[in-house]
């Protein structure tokens, strides 16, 4: 699985040149769209199987900061995957390799009228896949 990169923005920093906080969970967002494309299932293919996946909970960990055009390698993983909710990680480095920030997103599938989706009765090659990638932590 290929990283993703981030080159931090000019309008991403605050008046002291430093990242707004809130930027990393948009990175988070850019790297989990590419992370789904990456395993076969990006969101056009989910949209048009009527699969939404809202996000139920995020969080971060920041480690230091970083500033305009800084370039932010993420690896995304799949922490934990129940058959309903899916927990992802996110590890973000500079090209130093030191870690900026940390954070896991929680989402579950569910479909257009908002009714929890069983992914395992409904779809399960997908299913499969994200039981395969929380296997292949495991192992």
């Amino acid at each position: 699985m290929k990283n993703y990169t981030h080159s931090v923005q000019y309008y991403e920093t605050d008046r002291m040149g430093i990242t707004h906080h809130s930027n990393y969970i948009r990175w988070m967002e850019e790297a989990r769209i590419d992370f789904l494309r990456q395993i076969g299932w990006n969101y056009e293919k989910l949209e048009s199987l009527g699969i939404i996946s809202p996000v139920t909970e995020v969080n971060c960990k920041y480690k230091a900061s970083t500033t305009f055009s800084d370039e932010v390698s993420i690896t995304v993983s799949v922490e934990e995957f129940k058959g309903v909710r899916l927990k992802l990680r996110y590890a973000m480095h500079n090209t130093s390799g030191e870690c900026v920030c940390e954070g896991t997103s929680e989402h579950c599938f569910v479909d257009k009228q908002g009714k929890i989706i069983r992914l395992h009765k409904e779809y399960p090659e997908f299913y499969q896949t994200l039981t395969s990638l929380v296997e292949d932590k495991q192992s």
